[in-house]
């Protein structure tokens, strides 16, 4: 772990709003948020921080955890492409992948060296639709808690935009090679791409990512700067966020190039790290 400098425990007393990632972060092995963590995130909120979600899970996915931390703003899924509250229902961002680009990348996943090696996923209005359901399809949606739409040609699923294209492998280096062809074919300002665990390749709009949906939230809805923002990840998903934040910590179980970018690094998601984090900085 790092240690912290003056100028961070100095910021620290400005933070007003405190932006967690799921998966990771508040969440490990056992797919709920730890009984240390819960009371770190009430005692941050009891001295009036406000704590938000930010996640590349489906909104629907990440609802309970929002409800389990009491959280009164809006919720930010598929890396900010979706922000909605869930309190007045109200869809503050929609940010879509346009269908040229959704048939282009499924044209892509089904080459004939990978059709076998993926699971697509496809994210068409809240709802998960799959060309067949493999096994790490299932891995997925009982940790997700969500029930995949079969449709055997995912072209037929797009009669609307998807919010976010997904291929998973449990080859590590299947997605490291995807993700480095697919950035050479797509420019930042076509399509944004990440991983959010190694094993997610992960497409959305390019003007979607964590850092660009929770500077919505602190500076048009709340009204708050970078300096009142402290964000907590452990992904290349959380990067922008991280980077973004007046005060960026990153999971100990975080890639190197994630922690590189961190104001300070916390222990892992299994030694509570998220709510270390938590009472160093804010309580």
């Amino acid at each position: 772990m790092q240690k912290a400098s003056t100028d961070n425990q100095a910021a620290a007393k400005d933070i007003k709003l405190l932006v967690l990632d799921i998966d990771g972060t508040i969440a490990g092995h056992s797919n709920t948020i730890s009984e240390p963590v819960k009371q770190a995130i009430f005692a941050a909120q009891a001295r009036g921080i406000q704590v938000a979600i930010a996640t590349g899970r489906m909104y629907r996915s990440a609802l309970r955890f929002h409800q389990d931390i009491g959280s009164t703003l809006p919720l930010m899924a598929y890396q900010g492409a979706w922000i909605q509250d869930p309190i007045t229902q109200k869809i503050h961002r929609h940010w879509v992948v346009s269908r040229e680009i959704a048939h282009q990348l499924l044209d892509y996943f089904e080459k004939p060296e990978l059709r076998s090696l993926l699971s697509v996923h496809f994210y068409i209005n809240d709802q998960l639709y799959v060309r067949e359901l493999t096994k790490e399809t299932q891995i997925y949606a009982e940790r997700s808690g969500v029930i995949p739409i079969s449709v055997g040609d995912l072209r037929q699923a797009l009669t609307n935009e998807p919010t976010k294209i997904l291929a998973l492998s449990d080859d590590i280096d299947v997605i490291d090679k995807l993700l480095g062809n697919l950035r050479r074919q797509y420019t930042p300002a076509e399509l944004y791409l990440t991983t959010s665990v190694a094993t997610f390749f992960e497409a959305t709009n390019a003007s979607v990512n964590k850092g660009t949906a929770v500077r919505y939230l602190a500076e048009e809805l709340l009204g708050l700067q970078l300096a009142n923002v402290m964000a907590i990840g452990d992904n290349f998903n959380d990067v922008e966020m991280l980077e973004y934040a007046g005060l960026g910590v990153a999971m100990g179980n975080a890639p190197t190039g994630v922690q590189a970018i961190a104001k300070w690094v916390a222990p892992s998601v299994e030694e509570d790290g998220a709510a270390v984090a938590i009472e160093k900085f804010l309580l």
